[in-house]
Parts: C-alpha cells; structure tokens; sequence
C-alpha cells in the first residue's frame, strides 16, 4: 500500500501570521472580560497553545474530547462526547476552539452542550472552516482560514492519529493502488 502525498495548503509562517490576526481580534473583543477557551481534543491543541501566547487579555483553558470521525476521512454523523469540560462556566463568556470546523454537526453539538452549563456566551474560533461541507450552519466569528473541501492534515489536524506534528497544513492526495 502506498503512502498518501502531502501537498502543501498553509505553511508554518502563514499560520503564524493568520494566528496573529485572529489574537488580536479576539483580545479587542474580549477585553476587560474574563473568557474561558474550550480547546477541542485532540485536533486544537496545537492551534490553541499557539493561540494563547499571542492573547493579551486573560483567559481560562479547559478541554472537552468529541469524536465523529474515527478512522474516516468522513465524518461519521455520529458524535460523542469522549472528555467532558471540568470546569464551571455558567455564567461566563466561551470560546471554544477547534482544529477545522467541516460538517457543522460537532460544533452544533458542542455549542448547544455549553449552553446547557449556563455560559452566558458561546463563541468559535477555529484554525481552518471548511464552509463547502456544511450540513448545519454554524458561526465561526474568529476563523483564520477558509479551507478547501480537501482532507487536511498537519498543525494538529490527523488522518487516524498520524500527521498532527507536521508544522503546516497539507492535503492528502490518495493515489490509486499502482499509480505512480
């Protein structure tokens, strides 16, 4: 079997500059008030740490774990919580922070999942918004980038848990059994 060729979407100097951006909008937007980020397990937490160092306003962090791929290069349809949110946040403002927002279903749940705790409101950033797959319309208010209809890999981003470490974000090209 051969291996998928990684093509090129964002290189690491572009993401940095595109996390930039998106800091300083959120630290304009949220100053004064206290915020909690949401990171998105596994596939944010590369983005989000980055996001983070460049916040110049205060935040609390917490993780929650969904699932709705597996070992798909479609998401399933089926979501399930795998880590819940350890921390109270009724009452408080959310961000929460995802890898790629593609179908809108995750999030959708998601959204509605913090709502139900009492946040007073619920946000999205998100590295890439993939709008071309959109089954549930969602708001990505601090998107940096709007991204093929591709599969993507890279910066935090898997293909069954390989790839997250790459610096940047590349399409996996799948070649057919014997192509060259």
């Amino acid at each position: 079997m051969r291996m998928p060729e990684l093509l090129p979407v964002l290189d690491q100097k572009t993401i940095e500059k595109l996390i930039d951006e998106t800091a300083k909008r959120i630290s304009t937007d949220y100053a004064g008030r206290p915020l909690v980020l949401i990171g998105v397990l596994k596939g944010a937490f590369i983005f989000m740490a980055d996001l983070v160092r460049r916040l110049t306003i205060p935040v609390t962090i917490d993780f929650v774990g969904i699932s709705s791929y597996g070992d798909q290069t479609v998401s399933s349809g089926c979501i399930r919580l795998t880590r819940d949110i350890g921390m109270d946040v009724c009452g408080r403002d959310v961000l929460i922070v995802e890898d790629i927002v593609d179908t809108g279903l995750t999030l959708a749940f998601l959204i509605a999942h913090i709502r139900s705790l009492g946040a007073s409101s619920v946000n999205v950033c998100a590295l890439l918004d993939k709008r071309a797959r959109r089954r549930v319309e969602v708001a990505v208010p601090y998107c940096c980038y709007e991204a093929p209809d591709e599969f993507l890999v890279g910066y935090g981003l898997d293909f069954d848990e390989r790839y997250r470490q790459l610096p940047g974000v590349y399409r996996l090209q799948f070649n057919p059994e014997g192509a060259s």
